[in-house]
């Protein structure tokens, strides 16, 4: 190690949060736990290594490869973006309602409310659907957060309506790519071919999110179908995807299902999420072939979410940063 190496380890060694942030991560822990022991919600435990790896074209994974016995040599496994797929094998055991808290990783995320590796609560419960979910969200997010003010609920084409003017539902891909050139948002954004779904996002995240749960957190929910990723889609004139998220002053706090069931359609969105990725020019991951068995074998209906607990832990603290409210951050690791 070279001398100024060492100048700048011996200066850079201390966490980036507070200690102070440290012992309310400690208690907020220990608060949650208490929470779901209150609901008779059991805790578990599963792998952040396997051979299978999520098909979200926006999520990307960590990869590295094991050597020793049980797998062949050179055998690639992969650090999970989220616990899903392995809860939802317990879930198809009979585990019953379930929860935990994690380190989940995404390759290439970081930023004032992203490190690659972050800590996750996910939690299903079974015989829920995703407004019943929204209670119990709403629940633990008053309880950690010392709130006492009901949520606001509203649908994602009346957001659009309200902040946009236009029903996103209905709107074609041209009439979205006018709105986003009219409000000077497109520039630098836009990547060729872009669909419905691109254009919709882009019009989500710089004109909608940064007003949601400004003074109430807000609950948005019956998202487009094409943006179902696993929840179940509800027909009808217009078919919904049964999915919410939560956002607290703008941060996207918490992302839930009325959870899908049926493996013959979670094997057609993943081939569409692999042709995706492929246009992309991005890998296309291998089948999850246990997560596919479980659904076959039976999923009872549940509605599962999962919460960004370090964002949590900036709101609860003023947090600016994940920095402050994480020991050490990717730059620090």
């Amino acid at each position: 190690m070279s001398p100024a190496s060492r100048t700048d380890v011996r200066d850079d060694w201390r966490p980036t949060a507070p200690i102070e942030n440290l012992r309310l991560r400690a208690a907020l822990l220990a608060r949650c736990r208490q929470f779901f022991a209150a609901r008779d919600v059991l805790e578990v435990e599963t792998p952040l290594l396997s051979t299978a790896t999520v098909s979200d074209p926006h999520l990307q994974s960590f990869t590295t490869q094991y050597n020793g016995p049980g797998l062949a040599a050179g055998t690639p496994l992969y650090l999970q973006t989220s616990p899903e797929a392995a809860m939802k094998r317990l879930l198809a055991a009979g585990s019953g309602s379930i929860y935990q808290i994690c380190k989940a990783f995404r390759d290439g995320e970081s930023g004032a409310r992203h490190n690659p590796e972050f800590t996750m609560l996910e939690w299903y419960r079974v015989g829920f659907d995703h407004f019943a979910l929204m209670d119990e969200v709403e629940a633990l997010v008053s309880q950690l957060l010392g709130l006492d003010e009901r949520f606001e609920r509203a649908s994602y084409g009346a957001i659009f309506e309200h902040y946009l003017g236009f029903d996103p539902h209905q709107a074609s891909l041209e009439e979205l790519r006018q709105h986003a050139v009219n409000a000077e948002v497109s520039a630098g954004l836009v990547a060729e071919g872009m669909d419905r779904d691109g254009w919709l996002e882009l019009l989500m995240s710089h004109l909608i999110e940064p007003y949601l749960g400004r003074d109430t957190p807000q609950f948005i929910y019956d998202y487009p179908a094409s943006q179902a990723a696993l929840a179940q889609v509800r027909g009808g004139a217009v078919p919904l995807a049964e999915r919410f998220e939560l956002y607290v002053t703008g941060i996207e706090l918490a992302n839930g299902y009325h959870e899908l069931s049926d493996g013959d359609e979670l094997l057609r969105r993943f081939e569409r999420d692999c042709h995706l990725r492929q246009v992309s020019g991005l890998r296309r991951p291998l089948k999850n072939l246990r997560l596919m068995a479980a659904l076959e074998a039976g999923l009872p209906q549940s509605a599962g979410v999962a919460l960004g607990f370090d964002r949590l832990m900036m709101l609860a603290t003023g947090a600016q940063s994940i920095d402050e409210v994480s020991a050490f951050p990717i730059v620090k690791a």
